[in-house]
């Protein structure tokens, strides 16, 4: 229940029931304390090791350990099941000690839907019981419900037409809270129409699960068990699935095999954006062109078809989400190891291979979509290379340097992708320009990260008009202009954990590492790039040292970075194949050795103080892995470290605005003024907050914003 593949509390890899495993290992695992312990002290009773034991080896207080000891006699007991020959007391005893039907199911060797084909024929369903947020000091009437099996339902269940919205799920890397701003918004606008939201979440830590957000809260995991029971309870018109990331769209096949209507883009159409062979197809016959790609069900096929695509390879299983297990992969060895760390690999398992586009430039597109017609909310043009996983990626709106002939590609090709899946409510597009040809790498039905701050760049509470969508209205009845053009510059950067964990790599990847995001918004790109590295965390240096080490691709571009931060007065230090490519271009800088050159090298001289600023962009394995020592001494001392040249760039201009002036606010509301005429798909109030958006592109917007009064 926590998404991590567990039904209950399952052996970890090398202890599966039955395998003869390895004690010692399984006592070494005890002692030192990992995500997998508390699976470790169940395979521990399982394989017979006394309690006390368990303790010393553990120092884990005897009453816990009896409590899984405890889970651990169920499961045996579970295991002599025959589901047909099974009472109704001996059933409810195993719900109420919390065993799901898939932990069920598994234990038997039966399906999923067996399992609960038997408890419903039992006539057990589970009730819903209120949160008592007075402390039995008076009634409590809040909506705060959850799931119990025992005889009284405290659920109250309404007539009124109502709409389940399935929130973001647990805390974890990859489901943030921009999900749970799109979830309030679908409340919003369920409440605006006059229907009853009811949300499901189990995260108690956002906005969704505040009291007053929704009409019924229901604090439940994020399962198709867990979710059909709310469904009979409360009996809705439909299920939203698009506003809770990732998790909710594993449910869309299930939930709609049980009968349940889901709203907005069909399962069948979630199911070929996710799939990369059906994707692949559907793209190559919109003439959209994608990246190499193939499948693959075992780890023979997967050497098989790298070798057919070629290095470096994007691999990735599927349904993934933030990211997690993708990896970019360079040689075979890379590649074993790789799939070799996921738990399963077969049919119902894939893994998924792209030609990874090196160098390539990566854009995000936001849109609504109502089945036919495709609007398009907005295009953010990554500052890290193509391979980084959006989540972790700086992001500026509008593209910054990015061509209009590029940029309506990528609005034909959205158009065309949103069209073609049958896409309703929100979709989000991403794409690599590499030279003159674009590539779309994925597309997503669902709610982004990047959405609640597009709606803030173009004055448009997106989420709120795509539930509209989903209850049936057109984009034509929205009031949409013909294009959304934002009246500043926007730059969207993630915020990492990275000074919490001195000795890890801040090289970024196609995995989610971020915790959260900040937006940096001014009429000057300069000036919004450094309102968000402020905002981040990142402090920019004023003066001092700057070291330089690009690849051969950036020394071109380098050159002209390298100057700005001369006439910032920065003094340069380079490797020496970056210090010649300077000079040759009158650029006075001095040479310093690798970290491989020996010492004193510039890692060295990072840990010494030396060092204020460092630009390294890695292009291949070696420069991966070798510059490693760079970044890790940089993020030790908190020193800014730049791994692509759009990032340098930017951050270059940042420097030598915050030189020339100070940094100034406005509000949201002068940015988007509340007397402008409203679309005509929101209500007054929506509309009032929403604004509407200035025709004049940033570009042509000179000089400092007023300071709000």
């Amino acid at each position: 229940r926590v998404e991590i593949g567990l039904s209950g509390l399952d052996p970890p890899a090398g202890f599966r029931h039955g395998e003869p495993g390895d004690c010692e290992r399984l006592r070494e695992g005890l002692r030192a304390p990992g995500p997998e312990r508390l699976l470790l002290v169940a395979e521990a009773f399982r394989r017979g090791l006394a309690a006390e034991e368990i303790a010393r080896l553990t120092a884990i207080d005897p009453w816990f350990l009896d409590q899984i000891r405890r889970i651990v006699r169920s499961e045996e007991e579970i295991r002599s099941w025959k589901l047909a020959e099974v009472s109704r007391e001996t059933m409810l005893a195993a719900k109420r000690d919390g065993f799901s039907d898939a932990t069920i199911a598994r234990l038997t060797g039966t399906a999923e839907e067996e399992a609960r084909r038997t408890r419903r024929l039992l006539g057990l369903r589970p009730v819903y019981h209120r949160i008592d947020t007075c402390a039995g000091e008076f009634a409590s009437f809040t909506p705060y419900l959850y799931s119990t099996y025992e005889t009284r339902c405290e659920a109250e269940p309404t007539c009124d037409r109502k709409i389940l919205v399935l929130g973001g799920g647990p805390i974890r890397i990859g489901q943030g809270i921009e999900f749970d701003a799109c979830a309030c918004e679908a409340s919003t606008a369920l409440a605006e129409e006059g229907i009853e939201s009811i949300l499901v979440n189990c995260n108690p830590e956002t906005v969704s699960t505040d009291y007053d957000t929704s009409d019924r809260l229901y604090f439940e995991p994020l399962t198709v068990e867990d979710l059909l029971g709310i469904i009979e309870r409360e009996m809705p018109e439909g299920v939203i699935l698009q506003f809770g990331g990732q998790t909710p769209l594993r449910l869309a096949r299930p939930l709609e095999r049980a009968g349940v209507a889901i709203l907005g883009t069909s399962p069948d159409s979630i199911d070929l954006a996710e799939d990369r062979l059906r994707f692949g197809e559907l793209a190559a016959g919109l003439g959209v062109p994608v990246p190499p790609h193939a499948i693959a069900r075992s780890i023979e096929e997967a050497l098989a078809v790298a070798g057919r695509l070629g290095y470096p390879l994007m691999v990735r299983p599927s349904y993934v989400l933030g990211g997690r297990s993708m990896a970019r992969i360079y040689d075979e060895a890379a590649l074993r190891e790789a799939i070799a760390s996921w738990a399963l690999l077969d049919d119902e398992n894939p893994v998924f291979l792209d030609r990874f586009l090196e160098g390539a430039i990566e854009v995000d597109v936001d849109a609504l979509c109502d089945g036919r017609e495709v609007w398009i909310a907005g295009i953010q043009q990554h500052v890290e290379m193509a391979g980084i996983h959006s989540g972790d990626s700086t992001a500026v709106f509008p593209p910054h340097s990015v061509g209009e002939p590029l940029l309506e590609v990528v609005r034909d090709y959205t158009r065309r992708l949103g069209s073609a899946l049958g896409a309703v409510g929100l979709l989000n597009i991403q794409l690599a320009i590499s030279g003159a040809s674009v590539f779309a790498l994925e597309a997503n039905p669902r709610a982004s990260r990047t959405i609640p701050y597009v709606s803030k760049a173009i004055g448009l509470p997106l989420a709120r008009l795509a539930t509209r969508l989903l209850l049936g209205a057109r984009l034509e009845e929205l009031g949409l202009p013909e294009r959304a053009i934002p009246p500043r510059w926007f730059v969207k950067m993630p915020v990492f954990p990275f000074r919490r964990f001195p000795k890890t790599d801040t090289l970024l990847g196609p995995e989610m590492r971020s915790t959260g995001e900040v937006l940096g918004i001014a009429p000057d790109l300069g000036a919004a790039f450094a309102k968000a590295s402020l905002s981040a965390g990142v402090r920019l240096p004023m003066s001092g040292t700057a070291f330089l080490s690009v690849n051969d691709r950036d020394k071109t571009r380098l050159v002209e970075i390298a100057r700005s931060l001369l006439d910032a007065g920065f003094r340069l230090l380079a490797t020496s194949g970056t210090a010649e490519r300077l000079r040759e271009g009158a650029i006075p800088c001095e040479t310093v050795s690798k970290v491989n050159e020996g010492s004193p090298n510039v890692a060295d001289r990072i840990r010494s103080g030396e060092i204020d600023l460092v630009v390294n962009t890695p292009l291949g394995k070696d420069s991966f892995y070798d510059e490693r020592p760079i970044r890790s001494s940089a993020l030790e001392r908190g020193i800014p470290c730049l791994t692509t040249i759009e990032g340098a760039r930017e951050a270059v201009a940042a420097i030598r605005y915050l030189a020339r002036r100070p940094l100034s606010v406005e509000t949201l509301q002068e940015i988007h003024p509340r007397d402008r005429s409203r679309p005509a798909g929101l209500s007054r109030r929506a509309g009032a907050a929403a604004g509407a958006r200035r025709a004049d592109p940033p570009a042509q917007r000179a000089g400092p914003i007023r300071p709000s009064r």
